[in-house]
């Protein structure tokens, strides 16, 4: 294998906006009993769906252990890049290539089970992960000690706030290091304390090795955590360069300083 991470190669991903409207249980029947005409309406429908592209044809590549910050205004395509790096999604044209076990904090909680208590969702939010209950259990007290719930782990989690939940779920995926760190938005939950101490288990993440892809709205968070920076305008690479170099052209380019909102 090559010196390389993660490689994507003229990514494209398309959403397909387009809603059917007009439809009812009348003319679903008409239609069924017409192959013809359910055929040409369709095609029509398909001519007529909006089409968006979140990106188009973006490629880049990450070394072992560089940190990579993705930076971009709101529509960008940052989420839907680290979902496609994730294997979440899989991109309409192109090819993104990850090599090494992944860690995918983009939506902290997503795996947890409303109705279930804290200490039983560690357990399932594991297994998810591929963690076996024994691994669990030899890390129960790390995890629990981390997230700072003690208090709290018999409750259900549909009783948490979206800080709790989020600090459970990072206080899981965390319990090992992996070989890429995709993170999306997440030290930013939390109270200040627990977005300090969740920077710094980042930190010992990258000082051991692991590549980063990180998106923040924090341009000092992307200075202080990135090697490099790509910007993606409008589902497009606007430009990849060193950390101060991007932000800086960027926050010129959106008139702010400190933030992309």
């Amino acid at each position: 294998m090559e010196d390389i991470m993660i490689r994507a190669r003229d990514v494209s991903m398309r959403f397909n906006l387009g809603i059917e409207k007009g439809f009812s249980i009348k003319q679903g029947f008409v239609d069924l009993l017409d192959p013809k005409k359910r055929r040409a309406k369709k095609e029509a429908r398909e001519k007529a769906n909006n089409e968006f592209w979140a990106l188009s044809d973006v490629s880049f590549e990450i070394r072992p252990g560089e940190v990579v910050g993705l930076i971009g205004s709101n529509g960008a395509g940052k989420s839907t890049l680290l979902k496609i790096v994730a294997g979440v999604l899989k991109p309409t044209k192109g090819t993104m290539e990850a090599y090494g076990t992944i860690c995918p904090m983009i939506e902290l909680g997503a795996g947890f089970d409303m109705d279930l208590t804290a200490r039983e969702n560690i357990f399932l939010n594991g297994a998810v992960m591929g963690y076996s209950k024994s691994f669990i259990e030899s890390k129960y007290d790390e995890i629990v000690a981390f997230s700072e719930l003690q208090d709290f782990l018999e409750v259900p989690v549909r009783n948490f706030s979206s800080g709790m939940i989020a600090r459970l779920a990072f206080s899981v995926a965390t319990i090992v290091d992996p070989e890429i760190l995709i993170v999306d938005e997440i030290l930013s939950v939390g109270d200040l304390a627990f977005q300090q101490k969740s920077e710094e288990k980042m930190l010992s993440m990258i000082q051991g090795g692991t590549t980063v892809l990180y998106v923040s709205h924090s341009i000092a968070s992307i200075k202080k955590l990135c090697d490099r920076v790509i910007w993606l305008d409008h589902g497009r690479i606007r430009e990849v360069g060193s950390a101060n170099t991007v932000c800086t052209h960027y926050t010129d380019y959106v008139g702010v300083t400190g933030t992309d909102d």
